[in-house]
Formats: C-alpha cells, sequence, structure tokens
C-alpha cells in the first residue's frame, strides 16, 4: 500500500521540578503516509518507552505523529491497536492527522518511516534537514554516540544535544543498504506482518529512547 498507513496524537510526559518541565519541552514527531499503522505506532511505544524510563520524573518529552497523506480523524487500525496493547503500550484516544508546516516547525526531532517520508518532510523547509531522520537512520547514528559527550544537565538539553550529534553524524555512517532505513507499510496485511513490523519499530527506538534520556530500559 502507499497512501493510507500511520499517523499520530498527543502524548505527554511531564517533569515537575526538572529543567524544561512545563514551559521548556522537547517535541518529538513520527511521520508515516496515512498516519493509521507505523507511526502511530511508533508514538505510542515512544511514550511508552519514556514513561518506563522515567516515570512521573521525565522532562517534558511531548510525542506525536502525523501523515503525508494522513486520514484526518481516522482511528488507528486495529491490528495496530491490537500489537501496541502485546506490548504494553495505550492506544485509547488516538486520532490521525495530515502533516502540516505547524508540526514540523515545532519538533525537535523529526523520525519518518521511510527515506521518502524523510524527504516530503525536508522539503516542507523549515531547516527540517538537521532534525528529520528515517527512525532506523536514526537508531543507527545514536547508537554510534558516545553518552558521555553528552550533557547531564536534564533531558532536554540532552536530546537537543543527541540530536545535534546525530545530524554531524549522518554523512559518515551510511547505511547498508537503501532498505536497511525503510519500515514497511502494513496497511491491510494480516496482523502477523503487524507484529512484524512492531517489533521492528519496538527495536529501532529501544536504543533512540535510552539515548535520548541516558537510561536503559529496565529488564
Amino acid at each position: 500500500m502507499t497512501p493510507p498507513d500511520g499517523r499520530g496524537i498527543r502524548g505527554f510526559v511531564s517533569l515537575p521540578g526538572v529543567p524544561g518541565a512545563g514551559g521548556d519541552v522537547f517535541r518529538v514527531l513520527h511521520v508515516c503516509t496515512g498516519n493509521v499503522c507505523r507511526s502511530p505506532m511508533a508514538e505510542r511505544l515512544m511514550q511508552h518507552g519514556l514513561a518506563g524510563r522515567l516515570g512521573d520524573a521525565a522532562a517534558g518529552m511531548l510525542v506525536e505523529s502525523a501523515g503525508t497523506w494522513g486520514h484526518e480523524g481516522a482511528p488507528m487500525e486495529a491490528h495496530a491497536a491490537s500489537v501496541l496493547a502485546e506490548y504494553g503500550a495505550d492506544p485509547a484516544g488516538f486520532i490521525g492527522r495530515e502533516l502540516l508546516d505547524d508540526h514540523v516547525i515545532d519538533a525537535d526531532l523529526v523520525l519518518t518511516a521511510t527515506r521518502d517520508h524523510r524527504a516530503q518532510v525536508i522539503s516542507m523547509g523549515h531547516a527540517a534537514g538537521l532534525r528529520t531522520f528515517t527512525l532506523k537512520e536514526f537508531n543507527r547514528l545514536v547508537r554510534a554516540i558516545d553518552p558521555a559527550t553528552l550533557p547531564d544537565c536534564g533531558v532536554i538539553e540532552r536530546a537537543r544535544a543527541l540530536v545535534r550529534a546525530a545530524s554531524a553524524l549522518r554523512g559518515w555512517l551510511l547505511a547498508p543498504s537503501p532498505d536497511a532505513d525503510e519500515v514497511h507499510d502494513p496497511y491491510g496485511a494480516p496482523i502477523s506482518y503487524f507484529r512484524s513490523v512492531g517489533a521492528e519499530i519496538h527495536t529501532a527506538l529501544d536504543p533512540v529512547v535510552t539515548a535520548l534520556t541516558g537510561i536503559p530500559a529496565a529488564v
């Protein structure tokens, strides 16, 4: 399938008493095609990972999603919701939306399902090229960054430094193949394929959330 497939909503994890809480927010935007499959799964899995690491002590992290051909107002695909529930993530309340300029302008980090989505986001302008990556590309880059080089003055400053470091590395760490940076569209596929895509997204996100927060996932 090409157009319809994943996009999201709003997930805010607040951090009382920590720099950036309330006023300052680090915004992550996940992008796919329809915003009903891939990007909703990425959005809710990232929210789940952040909450598990940071709990009530999390700095302001707003995780959203949208679609380049977004199904405005549509619910998440049922198979995508089922996969999220299997990971313990909450699919409730999701509403699909179409990618707009404001979404890109507001985002500190844009993570796309494919290289084509990345190109579409960058083509919108707003200096998006410095903070837009495919999910798997960003995973590859952050795993090469020494955590000791990141600031230890709050989650938001750490996250922004991580994006800058990843952007600087982009031309040096290339994908082993073009397909290596793609998360393929499960729209219309059986739940077994959604599970496979959900596992890809979860595996790619785990090191990303660890790098953003400086906290590994609980075993």
